[in-house]
C-alpha cells in the first residue's frame, strides 16, 4: 500500500509538473506570436516606407529627364546663337520678300549678301544652318 501511494504521489508531481511546463509553453506560445505580429506591422510599415520612396524616386527622375532635356536645349541654342540674328534676318526678307522696300535689284543683292554669309558660318561648321535656311 505504501508502495502505491509513493507511486500516486509520483504521478500527481508529474502531472503537475507536465502542466506548469504546458502553461509555460504556452505563454511562450503567446510571446512568439505577438513577436510575429509586431514584426509584421514592422514590414507592413517598411513596404509602405518603401513605396513612398520609390514614388518619390519616380518623380525626381522624371524632373531629371526633364531638366537634362532643357539643358540639351539650352546647350543647343547658346551653340547655334552666333548665327542666330543672320538667320533671323534672312527669315525676316523671306517672309517680307513681297513689300521689301526698295528695287527688286536690292533686295536680290541683300537676299544674296545675307545667304554668303551664311555659306561663310557653314564653313566654320554650322553646315546644319546653311541647309536648313538655303533649301
Amino acid at each position: 500500500m505504501e508502495a502505491i501511494k509513493k507511486k500516486m504521489q509520483m504521478l500527481k508531481l508529474d502531472k503537475e509538473n507536465a502542466l506548469d511546463r504546458a502553461e509555460q509553453a504556452e505563454a511562450e506560445q503567446k510571446q512568439a506570436e505577438e513577436r510575429s505580429k509586431q514584426l509584421e506591422d514592422e514590414l507592413a510599415a517598411m513596404q509602405k516606407k518603401l513605396k513612398g520612396t520609390e514614388d518619390e524616386l519616380d518623380k525626381y527622375s522624371e524632373a531629371l529627364k526633364d531638366a537634362q532635356e532643357k539643358l540639351e536645349l539650352a546647350e543647343k541654342k547658346a551653340h547655334w546663337a552666333p548665327c542666330c540674328p543672320s538667320i533671323m534676318l534672312l527669315k525676316g526678307i523671306r517672309s517680307q520678300s513681297t513689300c521689301f522696300p526698295g528695287s527688286r535689284e536690292d533686295y536680290l543683292f541683300t537676299s544674296t549678301s545675307l545667304r554668303n554669309a551664311v555659306v561663310l558660318s557653314a564653313a566654320f561648321g554650322l553646315s546644319k544652318i546653311k541647309a536648313q535656311w538655303l533649301h
